[in-house]
């Protein structure tokens, strides 16, 4: 969760450098290997992009992908900092990952336990491990400094 925390704060990636004016939500997001190596990173940055998908999650699943030449990422941790969304929930499903470790919970839109529970939806085919609440008061603290 700590390496999720550095991804969230450091801003978002544009050709090599760090951006410093966009204001996306500081979510960070870390997909690990069946063998624990980092395969790749995700920042929010649909304020960067103007693209609605561009979650930290999604970010980091479809970069994985595209590391290891395959779209189903069985075997793999994805750790983030918030709670996903559905959309999030979905994709992590879809790409078969093993288990999500995420820290802040999101009563608003979170879909792994909170509003909705589409991670252990047992009408799913596949259902990861789901860990919430890691390191949440750091995690909530970050999410809070930047709403306010």
């Amino acid at each position: 969760m700590r390496r999720a925390l550095e991804v969230a704060v450091a801003g978002p990636q544009v050709d090599d450098t760090v951006s410093t004016d966009v204001d996306d939500v500081p979510v960070g997001a870390v997909l690990y290997g069946p063998d624990g190596t980092e395969l790749a990173t995700g920042r929010n940055e649909r304020e960067l992009t103007g693209d609605p998908t561009a979650h930290a999650e999604v970010l980091a699943l479809r970069r994985g992908a595209e590391r290891t030449g395959r779209w189903r990422l069985d075997g793999c941790t994805l750790v983030v900092t918030l709670e996903p969304c559905t959309m999030c929930a979905g994709a992590l499903v879809l790409a078969r990952v093993s288990t999500v470790v995420f820290g802040a919970w999101e009563p608003k839109t979170g879909a792994a336990g909170s509003l909705w529970d589409v991670l252990r939806d047992r009408r799913l085919n596949h259902r990861p491990e789901v860990y919430g609440g890691v390191l949440e008061a750091e995690t909530a603290t970050v999410l809070r400094a930047f709403f306010r």
